[in-house]
């Protein structure tokens, strides 16, 4: 199985448990990592033979700015089901929500939240 890296994706969106998130807004940056059997388009070149992640970034955008959640972890949820409901061939995917400007009394470089989901198990892990 390989794996597919999408590091550092900026979203502007509305969460947050205060008023201001959500009427404000703010940016957001997701990492995604995506697991399937791409070892055809290793051999093939065709695009066909792999995960787009083109796709996969519009599907993870339009997905994490549907709704304005109170939390990173349900947008990070709703955003991972979202992409593992779509890309069936996906065997594997992990979804890291940063919230680098998230409003707390000390300075922080970042706060993130990771969920994983495996078809093996069928379930989060």
């Amino acid at each position: 199985m390989q794996k597919i890296f999408i590091e550092g994706l900026q979203i502007y969106a509305h969460h947050g448990v205060h008023v201001h998130e959500r009427e404000q807004g703010q940016q957001f940056a997701l990492d995604i990592i995506l697991w399937a059997d791409m070892s055809a388009a290793c051999d093939s070149d065709d695009l066909a033979d792999t995960v787009n992640y083109s796709r996969v970034i519009d599907c993870a955008a339009a997905a994490f700015t549907t709704h304005k959640f109170n939390l990173i972890e349900r947008a990070a949820k709703f955003t991972g089901e979202a992409i593992f409901a779509e890309f069936t061939q996906l065997q594997r995917l992990s979804i890291a929500v940063h919230k680098p400007h998230a409003p707390v009394r000390h300075a922080v470089k970042d706060i993130s939240f990771t969920l994983e989901w495996s078809r093996s198990k069928q379930q989060d892990i």
